[in-house]
């Protein structure tokens, strides 16, 4: 049975904690009821735990939940394959947060309840203890409308197309990674990128030549090195 839609007069009357032991029970309800992926107990336990290391974030309305964000924050360099090349090489090895879940109760959506949260994590990233993390990652189901319009109006982009990604109740499903980069980080340039920036210092009239001179000494000294780093290889 669909609830009836409850409008909250101010987000003020809405409390943000970070989940405890005793959510346990109460956050597994709702995460079988959002998500169409069933996690594992040690899951719950893990995202609940007092020494968790995952940014567990409930909202609180008559001491109920009516939604939370699970996030975690990783070395760039340590991603699985399908999630590399993010950041650009120069940030390998700096971090991302991968938001695991983000949901809200059916009845209290449209309030800005999933707005609130969301930007609670952003808050705690953009703090200068969290300036390694230079990008805000998620996977999302290609078909999830809804999501992918919430995560582009809050200046998240497209990044890949993860194919037969998901496997739902036996059948694969595609999904997407959506990225939002934060704290100075971006992608990995590409040659559009570098004929920007080319242009941009002819037309600057500065900078040019001092550029050149250092890819080109980078590009002589990989070559230099690579025959040693070949030998290395082989063993």
């Amino acid at each position: 049975m669909n609830e009836s839609r409850v409008s909250l007069c101010s987000l003020a009357d809405v409390q943000l904690r970070f989940l405890c032991p005793g959510d346990l029970e109460e956050v597994r309800a709702l995460c079988r009821d959002w998500f169409p992926i069933e996690y594992p107990l040690y899951w719950y336990e893990e995202i609940t735990s007092a020494n968790s290391r995952f940014f567990s974030l409930a909202a609180v309305y008559n001491q109920e939940i009516i939604g939370l964000i699970v996030a975690e924050i990783k070395r760039h360099g340590s991603l699985n394959e399908e999630d590399q090349g993010i950041l650009a090489n120069s940030l390998d090895e700096c971090d991302v947060a991968y938001i695991l879940s983000l949901g809200v109760l059916a009845k209290y959506r449209r309030n800005g309840i999933a707005s609130l949260l969301l930007d609670s994590l952003l808050k705690h990233l953009t703090t200068p203890e969290r300036r390694k993390v230079k990008a805000v990652f998620l996977h999302v189901l290609t078909t999830n409308a809804a999501a992918i319009r919430f995560y582009e109006r809050k200046n998240f982009r497209l990044h890949n197309f993860l194919p037969y990604y998901y496997s739902i109740h036996g059948e694969c499903r595609d999904g997407f990674i959506y990225v939002l980069y934060i704290n100075e980080g971006h992608a990995p340039w590409t040659v559009y990128d570098y004929i920007k920036f080319m242009c941009s210092k002819v037309v600057n009239g500065v900078g040019l030549v001092p550029w050149v001179l250092f890819r080109i000494n980078r590009v002589l000294h990989w070559v230099w090195k690579q025959p040693a780093t070949e030998q290395r290889d082989e063993y």
